[in-house]
């Protein structure tokens, strides 16, 4: 889609109960610069027009982003294969942004959207196995239920299928809303998604 099919709602037209969700999820003052900023991300924008949703999703996706028992290189590998595998665009290149700064090379990147190879540390090919499964199948087999248990414990385990099931969810949202990359996204060096028909 070249259109949001429902567009970003500007801070200077958010409701009181979009304010309130913002200060939910961020606290009083990154709220404050939320509304003030020169441009706010359309995620951000989109969701707050909902606020009852917008409001406990942010602080539960919060806990996902900031206070994760996962590795946030082990979540972010998990999140680019979401995004790549449901075509979300917008997903894929927010992530994409964000997988310096965990540590994933650009090689690595190619090698989640099937166009290199990468040689995968046990666990980390775990996870991707364990990524395809719950969208495939909607389970994580047995055998690599029992690799995965070897290596984490019970907090992380339980975390796996909740990143994979959250940002599944949001990929959805994306693509059925239509959500543009923001200004900022246009120049990221995300490998594009092959034109098979499918959403982006």
């Amino acid at each position: 889609m070249t259109e949001p099919r429902i567009p970003p709602l500007p801070a200077n037209e958010w409701s009181e109960d979009a304010i309130d969700a913002i200060r939910a999820a961020f606290g009083d003052r990154a709220a404050e610069h939320t509304r003030t900023a020169a441009h706010v991300p359309n995620v951000l924008t989109t969701m707050v027009r909902h606020p009852a949703l917008a409001g406990p999703f942010l602080v539960y996706n919060a806990v996902l982003l900031n206070a994760p028992t996962l590795d946030p290189r082990h979540r972010e590998l998990m999140i680019l294969r979401v995004a790549w595998r449901t075509r979300s665009r917008y997903e894929w290149v927010q992530h994409v942004r964000m997988a310096a700064s965990r540590g994933i090379s650009s090689h690595e990147i190619a090698a989640i959207g099937g166009s290199g190879d990468a040689e995968w540390p046990p666990l980390e090919a775990d996870l991707l196995a364990a990524t395809d499964q719950l969208l495939d199948v909607y389970r994580i087999d047995d055998d690599t239920w029992a690799r995965l248990a070897a290596r984490l414990d019970e907090r992380q385990l339980i975390e796996v299928p909740f990143v994979v099931g959250t940002y599944t969810c949001l990929a959805m949202a994306f693509n059925s809303l239509g959500l543009q990359l923001d200004p900022d996204l246009d120049a990221v060096p995300a490998p594009p998604f092959p034109d098979d028909g499918a959403a982006t």
